[in-house]
């Protein structure tokens, strides 16, 4: 079992930046890839971004690339997710995930490979 709790969501300016972060408990931290997953109202939830249990490899989706950088720090058993030049469109609840199948040596963007879902943080980019 793996705990995920998100935290850093807020009300901010277009253009802005945030930083969410999303802290686990429970089974060993560096076994997971970690993602980032959004959903809007009304709308299906959708990849963000994810990190292999390392640290070494990183993919995004292309709504975010080159403004969101996901990064890691298994000392502190916690994921980054960090936002620039947000948008209104970037408004959603961000979810973080865990596939804790990192031994095969994979990332993946689909959220039905993530066995373990944090309750989310509302990010509101106002225009």
């Amino acid at each position: 079992q793996v705990q995920l709790v998100e935290s850093g969501g807020t009300l901010v300016q277009a253009g802005g930046s945030l930083r969410l972060s999303c802290a686990a408990s429970g089974r060993p931290f560096s076994s997971n890839n970690i993602g980032w997953f959004r959903q809007a109202p009304g709308k299906e939830r959708e990849f963000v971004a994810v990190i292999i249990w390392s640290g070494s490899s990183t993919y995004y989706a292309d709504s975010v690339k080159g403004r969101f950088t996901i990064s890691r720090d298994n000392a502190k058993n916690t994921v980054y997710l960090h936002m620039n030049s947000l948008r209104p469109g970037d408004t959603a609840v961000y979810y973080c995930a865990a596939d804790p199948r990192a031994y095969r040596g994979i990332i993946t963007p689909i959220p039905e490979e993530y066995a373990y879902w944090g309750q989310g943080t509302q990010v509101t980019v106002s225009s």
